[in-house]
């Protein structure tokens, strides 16, 4: 059993965890993921691993409830609770080494799986330029903590209530037309988000790294629910991944295998709700 030392509401619907899980922070990189089940007949589910501590045992991870296990953790689990299982970490690690400049993108919950990242490439020399998006203000979290990581920070809102209005693919687009030599780019969040980044600087040649979040089961290569067409190839982002070349991915098969089980997800937080006395 797996104890929650910390909770916090980010912002709406968004949940940070701190769960002390010590052989998994223990052995986490940058880039990792780790599978948890609420209880013991709970559907399994992937989340990215936003910070570990080695030192005290614990891992951090940053959810937005969207479905009813997501949901369900974020309603029934508070501190001191415990969760059935935590594997991890999963996945194979962002590959780090000192490229030079390095923008580094953000877009809505993507903006936590980024800041290890961040980390990690600092580290190592580079110039680090963090974007991070969000649709207005009030969604915005862990700038600080981005902030700490990154050369420089660049925030951009859909409505213009935070730093540059528009999406992040304009603070991109601006810092291309200013002159910026960059020499890799990272992004992470919404699959529309990381599409268009990779169509953006696929004509620029700068190598564009995605880390993907298609449906997962059992995380380690087995069951084939991740499966996705990369550069031509079947590739399982939960073994193969889940970073790859954005230039590669088939960004149509992805969108289509995202929306399989809606319908299911739907009916099942309608039971939810009935069964609560939401309805």
């Amino acid at each position: 059993m797996f104890e929650i030392v910390s909770k916090r509401i980010l912002a709406e619907n968004v949940v940070e965890m701190v769960i002390s899980a010590p052989r998994v922070a223990k052995a986490h990189r940058a880039g990792q993921f780790l599978i948890l089940m609420n209880y013991e007949h709970s559907e399994r589910i992937p989340l990215t691993i936003a910070d570990s501590d080695k030192t005290n045992g614990t891992v951090t991870i940053v959810f937005l409830v969207v479905g009813f296990s997501t949901r369900e953790l974020a309603e029934r689990f508070g501190v001191g609770d415990k969760i059935y299982s935590v594997v991890g970490p999963l996945g194979t690690p962002t590959h780090i080494e000192k490229f030079g400049k390095v923008v580094v993108i953000g877009g809505g919950l993507g903006v936590a799986p980024i800041y290890p990242i961040c980390k990690k490439l600092k580290e190592v020399g580079n110039e680090v330029i963090s974007i991070i998006g969000f649709r207005t203000k009030e969604l915005m979290f862990w700038k600080e903590k981005i902030e700490s990581v990154s050369t420089k920070t660049l925030v951009t809102t859909d409505d213009g209530s935070s730093g540059i209005k528009g999406f992040v693919t304009h603070a991109l687009s601006k810092l291309y037309e200013d002159g910026e030599k960059i020499d890799r780019v990272i992004a992470i969040g919404p699959p529309i988000m990381m599409k268009n980044v990779a169509k953006m600087t696929e004509p620029w040649n700068i190598p564009t790294w995605v880390s993907l979040n298609t449906i997962m089961v059992d995380g380690t290569g087995m069951c084939g629910g991740c499966r996705l067409e990369i550069g031509g190839e079947t590739k399982f982002v939960c073994v193969d991944g889940p970073d790859f070349d954005g230039h590669k991915v088939n960004w149509e098969e992805m969108e289509i295998r995202m929306k399989v089980y809606k319908e299911e997800e739907a009916r099942i937080h309608k039971d939810y709700e009935c069964k609560i006395g939401l309805k």
